[in-house]
């Protein structure tokens, strides 16, 4: 899915780009993408898997996304535009599955992402059923090589790993049917973060326009249930920075635990050296 001649790729599904999913610049924003290929995952048929479920041969269960990727790769709107999303399987494992997606607007490659899900019930993951590997199956892409990403590095978890510090609290719009914050609810987090570093690097805090510096691409895994009510804290660390972009490290905590980590990479707009160096890891 590195192209955008992806029309026959995988499962289509339509969306229409919606007010709430463009950003500053008045055009499609990365989180807005996320919910795109949220609404694909959620309107594919996995037509066996749900005979099983129907007549109780397999659960209780929940489904829980413990990994998702999303880029912007263009941009997309405005409001009412015609968006299809590609869905295909890259893997499937003994209890675990991901989707690869590909995001195309009037034939251009916009976006892409993928996800990782797993079943589990209250004693921890599930094996996958054969009529679920059976559907994934028919969906299954091309052999690539790609493997499960890799378990995030142990100073990750810590919160010394992390110079900037963001609190927020759980709403409870963000709780979903699982009884936990929603994941496109923590990526909004993780959204909102950045934006408090930028501001305040910048020095606006509050006075004058919102720097409009969002990530253009994230890589987000989940290790535990961010739940409500709760109050909680992102740490941001910038790992590196280029000529038009910084890299950044995040991770959201309750006290000392952290429940998730997330790669984010977006524009350096206006950001100094100075104010990078504050937040910046140590090598």
């Amino acid at each position: 899915m590195s192209s955008a001649d992806d029309q026959n790729f995988g499962v289509q599904v339509d969306v229409r780009v919606r007010q709430a999913d463009l950003g500053q610049d008045g055009w499609a924003s990365t989180i807005g993408m996320a919910r795109w290929l949220e609404d694909a995952r959620i309107r594919l048929r996995l037509r066996r898997f749900e005979r099983l479920t129907g007549t109780g041969g397999f659960g209780p269960y929940q489904i829980l996304l413990v990994g998702q990727r999303v880029n912007r790769l263009a941009q997309a709107g405005p409001t009412g535009t015609r968006v299809q999303v590609h869905t295909g399987v890259r893997r499937v494992g003994r209890s675990s599955f991901t989707f690869e997606q590909a995001i195309v607007v009037g034939g251009k490659h916009v976006g892409s992402g993928d996800a990782t899900v797993v079943l589990a019930d209250n004693t921890g993951p599930l094996q996958l059923p054969d009529e679920l590997i059976a559907d994934l199956a028919e969906m299954q892409l091309p052999e690539t090589g790609s493997s499960a990403a890799a378990r995030p590095r142990p100073e990750r978890l810590q919160r010394a790993h992390y110079l900037y510090w963001a609190p927020l609290r759980s709403r409870i719009g963000d709780v979903d049917s699982n009884q936990h914050v929603n994941f496109i609810a923590l990526a909004t987090w993780y959204d909102e973060a950045v934006a408090m570093f930028t501001s305040h690097s910048i020095g606006t805090n509050g006075a004058g326009s919102v720097p409009d510096l969002p990530p253009w691409s994230y890589q987000i895994q989940y290790l535990g249930e961010v739940t409500y009510p709760g109050d909680y804290e992102i740490g941001l660390t910038v790992r590196s920075v280029d000529t038009e972009s910084v890299h950044y490290e995040l991770g959201v905590f309750r006290d000392s635990t952290c429940l998730g980590v997330a790669d984010a990479v977006g524009p350096l707009g206006k950001l100094t050296a100075e104010a990078l160096e504050t937040a910046r890891a140590a090598d």
